[in-house]
């Protein structure tokens, strides 16, 4: 038995409408499921109600451990900065509502000054606390604001606070020059949450984007050896599925979310052996 409980990020059956992604993800088996905020508001804007969600995972007995995401505060420059902090509360707001512990925090696409990016980490966290979420640091492999674990890790010290944490990611490590042992070194409670993912063989790495993920165990990264360096150091958060393939998003959205817990099943027993 596996120690972790398993979550199904909602990119990986992108086109299926909302509530049709917390079915899917029960009836599919998974512990929990990742919400994007921007689906929620798109299902709002087009006449649905906050409460039909909550009542969807309620009735689906679904947890949020984590909602993505929070974006533009890291490079926003005078005024807009204002007008980015509001929305980031607005978000979190909605994250507290559904029980979510953490919300994901973008870094810009763009260079940005390291320190700024610290900064303003921090005063996301600030906001956190207040809210009742925890905003969350993301590196991306192919944004230029924080694209390693390594970056992450160290915004994730420097900021000073221990209600700090990153969010890692299989693929952005693989896919940038990360310290590929870097994870195991990391203290498991400075870890929010686990994407799992895969990377594509047919593409060179560190020139691969999200719709290059592949179905986990179809690539080429070694995510037996990641899970056991989340087994080393402690790590008792999600593990999720998230992936952003265009040709799964065309196939049934049971099938392609039964396939990737079959797989992180089998994933997380042969870790254990």
């Amino acid at each position: 038995m596996s120690q972790w409980k398993i979550c199904l990020n909602t990119s990986t059956i992108k086109t299926t409408p909302l509530l049709e992604k917390i079915r899917v993800t029960a009836e599919a088996g998974f512990d929990a499921i990742e919400l994007w905020i921007n689906d929620i508001y798109e299902y709002i804007g087009l006449g649905g109600e906050a409460r039909d969600v909550e009542v969807a995972l309620e009735d689906y007995g679904l947890t949020i451990p984590c909602m993505i995401a929070l974006r533009g505060w890291g490079e926003a420059v005078g005024q807009e900065y204002r007008i980015m902090l509001e929305e980031a509360r607005r978000r979190m707001e909605l994250a507290a509502r559904f029980g979510s512990s953490y919300v994901v925090a973008t870094p810009p696409r763009e260079p940005c000054d390291f320190q700024q990016l610290t900064d303003r980490y921090g005063d996301l966290l600030e906001i956190g606390r207040d809210v009742g979420v925890k905003p969350t640091f993301e590196y991306i492999s192919f944004f230029q604001g924080a694209q390693t674990l390594d970056a992450a890790w160290q915004v994730v010290q420097n900021v000073g606070h221990s209600d700090a944490t990153l969010i890692a990611d299989a693929f952005h490590t693989w896919n940038s020059h990360s310290n590929q042992q870097l994870l195991g070194e990391i203290p498991g409670n400075r870890i929010s949450h686990y994407h799992i993912d895969d990377g594509n063989p047919e593409v060179a790495r560190y020139q691969q984007t999200d719709p290059d993920r592949v179905m986990i165990s179809d690539g080429v990264i070694d995510l037996e050896a990641e899970i056991e360096m989340l087994r080393k150091i402690g790590y008792n958060g999600m593990i999720s599925l998230e992936l952003f393939n265009q040709e799964l998003w065309q196939q049934d959205p049971l099938e392609v979310a039964r396939l990737g817990k079959k797989r992180l099943d089998a994933i997380l027993q042969n870790s254990i052996n």
